[in-house]
């Protein structure tokens, strides 16, 4: 576990930019019940959360199209939190940064650590926009 200090402005990257972070499973069971569209990001304290994953997240849900749900998970922090989210994931394996987005509970796009380093965050937010602009309302 990372102390609170560390993780807070990493955490504040995200949720003053309208995610909601879930701390338990039990948040995260309530996130995958709603409907519609929902991003849910894996935040890390690594590298490439800060340098291309936070802010491509930030970029694609603030620019066109958005999820109609927009949520976060720590990794390394909300331990459980983070593996639920994760299992919704499955079959690709864990890791972090990652970023998912599901249409009814269901994932349909999947944006993995190794999509996101030595990647710039406009690609990667392009390529965000792209799975919104098909299966976001």
């Amino acid at each position: 576990m990372y102390p609170p200090d560390l993780v807070k402005p990493m955490r504040e990257d995200l949720t003053r930019n309208g995610f909601t972070e879930l701390h338990t499973k039990e948040d995260v069971e309530a996130a995958m019940k709603k409907e519609g569209t929902t991003l849910m990001v894996v935040n890390s304290v690594c590298g490439c959360a800060a340098r291309n994953a936070r802010p491509a997240a930030v970029h694609a849900v603030v620019n066109g199209k958005k999820p109609d749900n927009i949520y976060t998970v720590f990794a390394g922090v909300d331990g459980e939190a983070t593996d639920l989210a994760r299992s919704y994931m499955v079959p690709f394996p864990p890791s972090s940064p990652s970023m998912a987005l599901f249409k009814d509970g269901e994932l349909v796009h999947m944006i993995e650590r190794h999509h996101i380093e030595g990647r710039p965050a406009e690609m990667i937010a392009e390529n965000l926009m792209d799975a919104f602009e098909e299966h976001a309302s």
